[in-house]
C-alpha cells in the first residue's frame, strides 16, 4: 500500500509517504516469532526490541557509561558535520533508521549553515515517530522541505525519492546487526537507487578490545539484560503468549571467529512457551541458548571492502579520539 499525504502536524513543505500499511507489523512479528522459534537454533530479529518501553531501556543504555558508541558518534558527528556537508556537497539528506533524528540535527545544522540544504527525507518503520520528526524539523528548519518515508528496509529502499545531490546517512551502528549476507544485500540496494555523485555516511563500531566490548552489551546495573528481555514481553502481549521472561537470562560475549558481538536469551530451566496467535507450543531445553541479535564490529580494511562490493568507493574515514568508533564517507562512481 502507497499512501502520500501531508503530515496533518507539520508545515506544508513537509509529507509522509507510507509504504507499510496498519497490518504489517502484526504479519512481520508473526512470520518472524514462527521462522525464529521453529529454527535451529532458536533466533529473534532485534527490531521487536523496540516498543515504547523497549524504546526508553535502550535510551537508558546509550546514557551508560559502559555504552560508549552513542557519545563516540555524536563527538565525531561535532567534530566533522561541516566538513561532511561541503565534502558531500549534497543538497538532499536521507536519513535511513531516522527514528526521531535526534542525532541527525548537527549535520542538518551544519547542512544548513552553509546554504546547501534543500530536502531532508527520514526513513523508518515508525509511522508516528516519523510524523513527530518531520513536523519538528521542518518548524525548526524553515525553507527545508521534509519528505518522510515510512518502510521497510529490505522491501522500501527503491520507495525513497529521487531529486537532487544525495547524501544517504546510516548512523548508530545498526549496519552492524545485519548478518553479512545481508548487509551486503543491503548495501548493493541502497547503491542500486543512488546516482553517481552521490554519497553515503555510515557509522560503524570499530574492533576494540573484548572486555570492554563485552560490558558494553551487558552493563552491570543489567538494562541492557531488561532490554534483551523485551522482546519476550512484546510476544508475550501482541501473540498471546506466556513467556516468563525470569526463566530466561542475558548472554553477551565477543564472537572472536565473526567479530561480531553475540546476544542471547539462555533458558535457566526445562520448559515449554505456548504462544496461542501462532497455535504453537515451543519447548526450550535447561541451558539452551536463543540469539536475539548480532553487532559486528569493524576495522578500515574491511569496511572499505564492504563498499566496493556495492559499488561505492571510501572517500574519508574519521574516528572519535579513543579510536572506538568510525564514521565513513564513500561515493558513488
Amino acid at each position: 500500500m502507497t499512501n502520500t499525504q501531508a503530515a496533518s502536524d507539520a508545515t506544508d513543505v513537509s509529507t509522509v509517504d507510507v509504504h507499510l500499511d496498519p497490518e504489517w507489523m502484526e504479519r512481520s512479528l508473526r512470520a518472524d516469532v514462527l521462522r525464529g522459534l521453529t529454527a535451529t537454533p532458536k533466533e529473534l530479529p532485534p527490531k521487536w526490541f523496540y516498543d515504547d518501553a523497549g524504546s526508553d531501556l535502550f535510551d537508558q543504555i546509550t546514557r551508560l557509561v559502559e555504552y560508549y558508541p552513542t557519545e563516540a558518534e555524536r563527538q565525531i558527528l561535532a567534530a566533522r558535520a561541516s566538513e561532511i556537508a561541503e565534502l558531500s556537497g549534497a543538497d538532499t539528506v536521507v536519513e535511513l533508521g531516522s527514528g526521531t533524528s535526534d542525532k541527525t540535527r548537527v549535520l542538518l545544522d551544519a547542512f544548513v549553515a552553509s546554504g546547501q540544504l534543500k530536502t531532508f527525507i527520514p526513513f523508518d518503520v515508525s509511522e508516528a515517530t516519523l510524523r513527530h520528526a518531520a513536523a519538528t524539523i521542518a518548524e525548526s528548519h524553515p525553507g527545508v522541505r521534509v519528505h518522510a518515508v515510512v518502510g521497510d528496509f529490505e522491501h522500501h529502499l527503491p520507495q525513497i525519492p529521487s531529486g537532487g545531490r544525495q547524501l544517504a546517512v546510516f548512523l548508530g551502528g545498526t549496519i552492524g546487526n545485519f548478518a553479512p549476507e545481508a548487509r551486503a544485500a543491503f548495501l548493493r540496494s541502497l547503491a542500486v537507487r543512488m546516482k553517481p555523485g552521490d554519497s553515503f555516511l555510515l557509522g560503524t563500531d570499530l574492533i576494540k578490545d573484548v572486555d570492554r566490548l563485552e560490558l558494553a552489551y551487558d552493563d552491570p546495573h543489567g538494562i541492557t539484560a531488561a532490554f534483551n528481555k523485551n522482546v519476550l514481553i512484546v510476544i508475550n502481549r501482541e501473540l498471546d503468549a506466556d513467556f516468563d521472561p525470569d526463566s530466561f537470562e542475558h548472554v553477551a560475549f565477543f564472537d572472536a571467529t565473526n567479530e561480531w558481538m553475540d546476544l542471547n536469551l539462555r533458558s535457566v530451566v526445562d520448559q515449554q512457551v505456548r504462544i496461542e496467535a501462532l497455535d504453537l507450543t515451543v519447548h526450550f531445553a535447561e541451558g539452551e541458548m536463543m540469539r536475539t541479535e548480532i553487532s559486528a564490529k569493524f576495522r578500515r580494511p574491511g569496511i572499505e571492502v564492504e563498499l566496493a562490493a556495492a559499488g561505492l568507493r571510501l572517500t574519508e574515514l574519521w574516528t572519535d579520539e579513543a579510536g572506538d568508533y568510525a564514521l565513513s564517507l564513500s561515493v558513488k562512481s
